[in-house]
């Protein structure tokens, strides 16, 4: 979803992040460690809920405890055709604004997991209505049954109070929660015409952007590994797990005041990806 000798540069390795006047309403040191606290406690929330998905998996097709991000593994440079578009058009279908009707074929998984992780990593988690929607339309029904208790035990009110939000997951009066996942690839590592194991590359945006917030918007990397199962019109999610990373080196970009934030939240609208 990390000091030099100049101020407003805290260094980290030989990389420096020049943060603006204004960073989240003055919290300068102490936001930054709040947001990795926050980061962390979603983090766990999430691992958990994998690994209970993982635990209690049907027959083990399609799951993995740890998501293979390094491409072949034989150090060689990526092929053309791993990074080139594919030409498939995105799905068109939604069904309650979620992308649906994937094409039963490795591509159709890869655009499925990409989407689902989308889903899976927004806003509408937090709060009990849209979660039991989404994880009812994303999973397997035998998956959905177990999870959903368990999501909403993980959700819990204290735990969303962490967060800054109230008991509906929502934000308070002028700051904008922000939680969203964004792809940067895929990978198959397992297909048949029932089953496939995809593994989607992500960077995680989450935090709390307002005048008071002492949690700024910051970033996570991790890799998002999806145990998927066709039900004869869709991919379904029977399982899933995350890992940290692969993360890059961060760049010396000047950080946004908590206002850029906000608006570019509310300006920018997500994607549907096909692969």
């Amino acid at each position: 979803m990390s000091l030099g000798d100049e101020p407003g540069y805290p260094e980290t390795g030989h990389t420096r992040t020049r943060l603006p006047d204004d960073p989240y309403g003055g919290a300068r040191r102490s936001g930054r460690s709040s947001s990795r606290s926050l980061v962390t406690v979603v983090g766990v929330v999430v691992l958990l809920i994998a690994a209970i998905a993982f635990a209690n998996r049907g027959d083990g097709n399609g799951s993995s405890t740890t998501a293979n991000t390094g491409g072949s593994g034989s150090g060689t440079q990526p092929t053309t055709s791993s990074t080139a578009a594919s030409g498939t058009k995105p799905v068109e279908t939604k069904s309650g604004g979620i992308p649906s009707g994937f094409a039963h074929n490795a591509q159709g998984a890869q655009s499925a997991a990409a989407n689902y992780a989308v889903t899976l990593g927004s806003t509408g988690m937090y709060n009990k209505v849209d979660r039991h929607r989404i994880v009812s339309s994303l999973y397997t029904s035998a998956a959905a049954t177990r999870l959903q208790g368990t999501m909403d035990t993980a959700y819990s009110t204290g735990f969303l109070g962490k967060l800054g939000l109230d008991a509906n997951g929502n934000a308070p009066k002028g700051s904008t929660f922000v939680s969203r996942t964004v792809p940067v690839g895929t990978e198959v590592q397992q297909y048949s015409d029932s089953t496939a194991k995809v593994s989607v590359w992500y960077m995680g945006l989450i935090g709390m952007s307002g005048a008071s917030s002492t949690n700024p918007v910051t970033t996570t990397w991790k890799t998002w590994t999806f145990g998927l199962q066709w039900d004869g019109s869709d991919w379904k999610v029977g399982s899933d797990t995350q890992t940290d990373g692969p993360a890059p080196v961060p760049g010396d970009d000047q950080a946004a005041t908590s206002d850029a934030i906000s608006k570019a939240v509310e300006q920018y609208g997500g994607f549907t990806y096909a692969r």
